[in-house]
């Protein structure tokens, strides 16, 4: 029997916030550890083990620290660089855990003609990648994917980081390739996608395992956690989902219509709530008829949830929106001046200033024509002299 793991899109060093940073970095130390608990043979991390091509220095330490860990145990790493990590240049820091003898990085050949893949071995077990490419640039090329050696002489692994068309809806326009157009595998070990999606086609296995740890606010309230999985070889495929999870997202909504109430309504809501050591999500949503966005003090309400004790707070108001106020008046096409007049009137109504006084002068102003005759010299001056008693200063100077 052989039993691997199969990771991706761990994203380390992807969050903003330092707390959920690290606690990226402690998902991945757990998967590591549940690995060798586990005694795998080897590990798949198919793609976005970084979320950039060069991440933070601090990142690299305890990333390091942990294919250390994975060497000791005597366990094998194959590797392929995902649309994060990945580099035009084809240098990365994962040439650096190759070159140091913690993985190996999956080989390739490609032409005009077609993307040769090499074998990476583990007894029995051929391993083949390629890496995903920013803006699905990959798609071409791995449509033109070959591999040489006969499908019945091995156990066959496919590992790639792109979007498979039979994971997507039909109705997204992603490009993507079908597993129909890939040479034939016995396992597709697949990172790209942040979904947990498993195809079986005759006992042959389709798997994205999902992110290792949820990468946005969006995959924090629909995934919450993130997961990996472990696949056994046995004369048949037995495979087993691992979900990680240390900290819980909790997912608050909260409809606002009255800005000015809507500070006292958040903390409301988040008070019926137990913030302690969570990941307070939270959504506000609505069209305001009263007040202003600016007039919810999301500044008190992060003060209120870091005394409640939250391990992170993350807010969402991408469907805050304003009342489409609509003005109502009938008016002829040839009313423009009325037009002019109540749109003025409705910015000064909600942008109050001394200045709106010189606003409909000063469309009339600029509205003068040059007379017929009239040299461009002397209207220059006419103009500049209205504008000037408008505005109060001398245009000359």
């Amino acid at each position: 029997m052989v039993k691997f793991a199969h990771i991706a899109d761990c994203h380390l060093g992807g969050w903003r916030q330092p707390e959920l940073q690290e606690l990226n970095m402690q998902t991945f130390r757990k998967a590591i550890d549940i690995c060798i608990n586990e005694k795998v043979d080897f590990i798949l991390f198919a793609g976005d083990l970084f979320d950039s091509a060069f991440p933070p220095i601090e990142t690299l330490k305890e990333t390091f620290a942990e294919f250390k860990k994975i060497k000791e145990a005597g366990i094998k790493s194959f590797l392929i660089a995902g649309s994060h990590d990945y580099s035009v240049s084809g240098k990365t820091f994962l040439d650096v855990l190759e070159k140091a003898g913690f993985c190996e990085i999956c080989k390739y050949e490609e032409s005009e003609e077609e993307t040769l893949l090499k074998p990476s071995k583990y007894q029995a077990i051929h391993i083949y990648g390629y890496p995903g490419k920013k803006s699905g640039l990959e798609i071409h090329k791995i449509k033109k994917i070959k591999i040489n050696e006969p499908y019945e002489n091995n156990f066959r692994i496919l590992m790639l980081h792109t979007t498979i068309t039979e994971a997507i809806n039909d109705n997204i326009p992603i490009e993507s390739v079908s597993l129909s157009e890939l040479p034939k595998a016995d396992y597709y070990a697949l990172g790209h996608i942040h979904i947990d999606f498993e195809l079986d086609v005759n006992g042959k296995k389709a798997i994205y395992g999902g992110p290792l740890f949820p990468n946005n606010f969006k995959e924090l309230e629909e995934l919450k956690y993130g997961s990996f999985y472990i696949v056994e070889i046995n004369g048949f495929l037995k495979t087993t989902k691992k979900e990680i999870k240390l900290k819980e997202p909790i997912l608050i909504d909260v409809k606002i219509n009255d800005a000015i109430q809507g500070t006292k309504k958040i903390i409301e809501e988040l008070s019926k709530r137990d913030l302690n050591d969570k990941i307070v999500l939270l959504k506000v949503y609505g069209e305001i008829i009263e007040g202003k966005t600016s007039d919810i003090n999301f500044g008190e309400i992060q003060e209120f949830i870091e005394k409640s004790r939250a391990f992170s707070f993350l807010k969402n108001t991408s469907k805050l929106e304003m009342e489409k106020k609509e003005l109502q008046f009938e008016l002829q096409k040839s009313d423009k001046e009325k037009i002019e007049e109540i749109l003025v009137k409705n910015y000064k109504k909600e942008n109050p200033s001394y200045f709106n006084e010189c606003i409909l002068p000063l469309m009339e102003a600029l509205g003068m024509e040059k007379q017929e005759d009239e040299k461009s010299a002397s209207f220059e001056s006419r103009l500049l002299s209205e504008l000037s008693k408008i505005l109060k200063v001398d245009m000359n100077n």
